[in-house]
């Protein structure tokens, strides 16, 4: 199939840059990885994922992690005991 359609998107340059070196690791370049999310939305008949908008207990653990807060586990029984404390 020859490829001769193309797309211009505007993102944020760190968004880009983060996302190109993952795509690097994975062995993907962008034009790739945009051909195999666009087969993706043809598979599925719309986009590959759900979206929807984040309640606020996922608002504030987002927001804490982007300050470089919130908890850490070093393995998940010890994250499955702090959550069963949490609860109680």
């Amino acid at each position: 199939m020859t490829k001769t359609a193309t797309i211009q998107a505007r993102i944020d340059p760190k968004l880009k840059e983060k996302a190109d070196v993952i795509l690097h690791h994975i062995g993907l370049n962008a034009s790739q990885a945009v051909n195999a999310f666009y087969a993706q939305i043809v598979l599925h008949n719309g986009l590959p994922f759900e979206l929807k908008m984040p309640n606020e207990k996922t608002i504030n653990a987002m927001n804490e992690l982007e300050q470089d807060r919130g908890d850490t586990f070093v393995s998940f029984e010890e994250m499955l005991k702090d959550a069963e404390k949490k609860s109680a």
